[in-house]
């Protein structure tokens, strides 16, 4: 999670260019458009060029390769994640606020979690981000592992179930007009009497919505048990 400084990084290069409709700035948001439209496969720089209207070259006046770009595209969207003003009071409403954001952000831009797993370099707002993480975290305990492994945990949670949500949404459009239970091979399980338990949920869907803040209660609870509770 943590990131270390270089020479030269992104966030502090010069920016360079002069024509008007063609800035750092463009070049991102033409890029994050292009990524929740058709997916990070299809952000290229030959691509957003076309999109922008300019040569494919000219985008390397402002970013030095494609990293730097997904670098850019990741700490944008990680600025969505901010809470603005104060956190909420307690430490649960202050994480549960951190972690309703997060999840939003990565159903609006699925292609974050892909970003999340190349361990992209974390730029101003992704800072910015973990900072006010590990400042609801420091209400609850002032040991800074304390605070880092309750950060983590929540956000494993919350990467876990958001992963889950949009594989669930892709593959909708195929779930519309069946349920498991029209598969043969479920239904003579069910006959056997072999899923007395899962029935009920073959019948209808496994993935209920408000499922994700039952389980991030369950979770804070469990982390509170463990810092008050002894």
């Amino acid at each position: 999670m943590a990131a270390t400084p270089r020479s030269g990084d992104v966030w502090t290069r010069q920016r360079g260019g002069r024509r008007p409709k063609l800035t750092r700035e463009a070049i991102v948001e033409a890029a994050i458009r292009l990524a929740d439209a058709e997916g990070l496969d299809a952000v290229s720089i030959r691509r957003i060029a076309s999109e922008l209207g300019v040569r494919a070259m000219s985008l390397y006046t402002h970013i030095d390769a494609k990293e730097d770009l997904l670098d850019l595209m990741y700490d944008e969207v990680a600025e969505e994640v901010l809470v603005q003003g104060e956190l909420p009071g307690g430490w649960r409403e202050a994480m549960m606020e951190i972690a309703r954001k997060e999840r939003e952000a990565g159903l609006r831009h699925p292609w974050m979690l892909q970003l999340a797993g190349r361990s992209p370099r974390i730029g101003p707002n992704g800072l910015r981000h973990i900072e006010q993480s590990m400042a609801a975290a420091a209400r609850l305990t002032d040991d800074p592992d304390g605070m880092l492994a309750i950060v983590k945990t929540i956000d494993h949670y919350m990467l876990g179930f958001i992963t889950m949500e949009r594989q669930v949404a892709e593959a909708a459009p195929q779930r519309v007009q069946t349920t498991p239970l029209e598969q043969s091979y479920v239904q003579l399980l069910v006959e056997r009497g072999e899923l007395p338990h899962l029935k009920p949920f073959l019948e209808t869907s496994f993935y209920r919505g408000d499922s994700f803040e039952l389980g991030l209660k369950w979770l804070l609870d469990g982390i509170e048990h463990e810092y008050r509770g002894k």
